[in-house]
Order: C-alpha cells, then sequence, then structure tokens
C-alpha cells in the first residue's frame, strides 16, 4: 500500500470517500489501528484527559506530546500522523514554529492546531516553515474546556464558522476538524472546502470522521453522544485483573504451565544440603 500522505487524503475528497481518523496514545494502539487501515492516527491533546489524569486539555505539555508522539511514530508505516500542538505552544507564528520544529524531528506528517479566522497568520507561518496545517474548529476544548456544546446553532454562528472556515483554508490549511457543529453547518463548509473536512460530532456530511481511541474501546467510564463504542474493554478488563488476583489469593497461579525448572533435581538437592550445612565458602 502506499503512503497515505495529504494527496491521498484529497484524492479521497474527490472521490466522496470517507476519511478514517482515530486518536493514538501509544505504540501497541498505534500497530493495531494501522493494519486495521486507519486513515490518519492521531496523537491528541486527548492524551492529557484519557491517559495522564489530568483535568483538562490545558494541563498537556509539549513535553507530553513529544513523549507520545514518539511512542505512536514507532507503530506506523503509512497511515498519515498528524499530532496535536498543546494549548500555549502557538501564541504567536513565531512561537508556533518554533514548537512545530520540535514535533517535526520525530516525522509527523502534520501539526493541528485550534481556532478560527484569528490563527490565519500562525496557519501562514507554519505553512511557510513547510508543515501541513489541520485545523479545529467548532467546540475546542483548549479555549473553551471540558463541557462540550454544539456551535452553530445560529444565523451569525454559522457565517462566522463558514467565514473562518474559508480564511483558513486560503491561509493555507491542509484540512479542518470540526467538533460538535451543527450537521447542516457542517455540510455547507464541507461542500464549500477543497480541503478535507473531519467531522467529531458533526454528522455524516464530513468528508470523514474522527474518535478517541478510549471511546471507542470502551476504556473511558464516561458517555456521551458524539460517540458509539465499539467495545467494553474496562468491564472486561476488570473482570480480566479480578480473576488475575484471585488466582494469585488462591494459589492456583502460577501452574506448572508457567514455572521454569531448569535445574536437575540432583543439584537442586544438592543446593538444599549445602544450605543445610550453613553454606560453607568451601563449597561454593
Amino acid at each position: 500500500m502506499s503512503k497515505k500522505d495529504l494527496p491521498y487524503l484529497l484524492a479521497k475528497k474527490e472521490r466522496h470517500e470517507p476519511i478514517v481518523m482515530l486518536t493514538c496514545y501509544d505504540y501497541p494502539t498505534a500497530q493495531i489501528e494501522e493494519e486495521a487501515g486507519v486513515d490518519i492516527i492521531f496523537v491528541g491533546d486527548s492524551v492529557g484527559t484519557n491517559m495522564l489524569g489530568y483535568a483538562a486539555e490545558t494541563e498537556v505539555t509539549m513535553e507530553d506530546m513529544l513523549h507520545h508522539l514518539k511512542a505512536v511514530r514507532r507503530g506506523i508505516q503509512e497511515a498519515y500522523l498528524l499530532v496535536d500542538m498543546p494549548h500555549g505552544s502557538y501564541e504567536t507564528p513565531e512561537m508556533a514554529v518554533e514548537n512545530a520544529e520540535r514535533l517535526r524531528q520525530y516525522g509527523p506528517s502534520g501539526v493541528k492546531l485550534e481556532g478560527g479566522s484569528e490563527q490565519a497568520p500562525v496557519v501562514r507561518a507554519l505553512v511557510a516553515a513547510g508543515f501541513e496545517v489541520c485545523g479545529h474548529m467548532g467546540f475546542t476544548p483548549q479555549t473553551m474546556g471540558t463541557k462540550g456544546r454544539v456551535q452553530g446553532r445560529s444565523l451569525e454562528e454559522g457565517k462566522s464558522l463558514i467565514a473562518s472556515a474559508l480564511a483558513l483554508e486560503e491561509a493555507g490549511l491542509s484540512m479542518l476538524v470540526l467538533e460538535l457543529v451543527s450537521e447542516p453547518i457542517s455540510r455547507l463548509i464541507t461542500q464549500r472546502l477543497r480541503i478535507p473536512t473531519i467531522g467529531i460530532g458533526s454528522g455524516l456530511p464530513c468528508d470523514g470522521q474522527v474518535l478517541v481511541i478510549t471511546d471507542v474501546l470502551g476504556i473511558s467510564p464516561i458517555e456521551r453522544k458524539l460517540f458509539k463504542r465499539y467495545e467494553q474493554l474496562r468491564a472486561r478488563s476488570l473482570q480480566a485483573v479480578n480473576s488475575y488476583r484471585e488466582e494469585v489469593v488462591q494459589g492456583i497461579f502460577p501452574t506448572e504451565a508457567n514455572t521454569f525448572n531448569r535445574i536437575s533435581p540432583e543439584e537442586a538437592d544438592a543446593l538444599a544440603e549445602w544450605m543445610d550445612q550453613g553454606m560453607p565458602a568451601e563449597a561454593v
């Protein structure tokens, strides 16, 4: 299979073939997503609330993103690797380029940032420095907190979102995530833009969809309308850990199949005898 680069994604939009995007925070999950054929594997700042125990995405640092980007990069061969620029890392165009360069050394295909038309100067600077940039509009956790709320529920909100999307595309944006954008607005944006739109809680009109891997696998205990669970790994993992604990407590695990008896019975008896004799040095 050829590399899933930006031309590959643009061609999928042209052919009206849905783009599959999924968050990822570690090496084994990256391997699974790659094998499953996910188009865009995304190291999101959602790592903070889903993997690191942070209260909000705003606590995620560049060091956090670098650490997880390195791990995910090792598990990817073909997928487009997208990484979030964390809160506070792109306050100015100069700061954005400096921090994106730190991420670039670990091989992402593109970097992602949040915001509307006010981010056009930052996007232009990143593009000029050779980066492919993904935008993120609608509900933006880095500035709006952790409680999601739908955007684009009025004429004025719709106008603002559409104008921002067009301004960011003009600045050189490569793709755009639409989070919790009302479906009629996401449809209009997707129809107007030449670049792919990736929706989360924004309906089928988007060119692709993204979800958080811990939600997909049922690891997170939180229920949200915008996602669908495809597994119940939290419950199954709890059952597995409880079974392990019980077997250890009851002396069931380990069994002979889990034990290594490489020394001969005669040598084991000799060791026991040596210990009974007080372990004389000359016998060592």
